[in-house]
């Protein structure tokens, strides 16, 4: 074999892409609707600090805390809704597309707004997720 051909067959075999046969990115088990609860308390949190200071800095650099917190819950809700949730969850909790779509909704939200009760929509909208949840991981 000359050498060129030896080279693209090596190439070939490095960039080709591997086949894999799984429902989600890892074996089931490692999702949590916790994450985006986590971050979806932080949004909230930085709002209540946000309203309550009169530091114009603070305030500057609480927003941007506060956006990147409500991108990383819209992340961990879509990771969620798109790796772990199958088509039997949804024919059992029918409520569930529109769920996720209106916290993603909130989330988007709360990154252009320090209003609290946005936060905590966006919490309440993630503690009937987790609900529904935990109870597919029952059955």
């Amino acid at each position: 074999m000359r050498m060129l051909d030896r080279a693209l067959t090596t190439v070939d075999r490095v960039l080709r892409p591997a086949t894999a046969f799984a429902h989600c990115d890892l074996p089931c088990g490692v999702y949590d609707p916790a994450q985006a609860r986590i971050e979806a308390e932080s949004v909230k949190a930085i709002q209540e600090k946000h309203n309550a200071s009169d530091d114009q800095e603070f305030r500057i650099r609480a927003t941007m805390i506060k956006e990147q917190r409500a991108d990383l819950v819209k992340h961990h809700l879509w990771v969620l809704w798109t790796d772990y949730f199958k088509p039997e969850h949804l024919e059992k909790y029918p409520q569930l597309h529109d769920l996720f779509w209106k916290a993603t909704k909130s989330a988007g939200e709360a990154k252009k707004t320090n209003d609290v009760a946005v936060g905590q929509r966006l919490l309440d909208q993630i503690a009937e997720i987790t609900t529904i949840f935990w109870e597919t991981k029952k059955g």
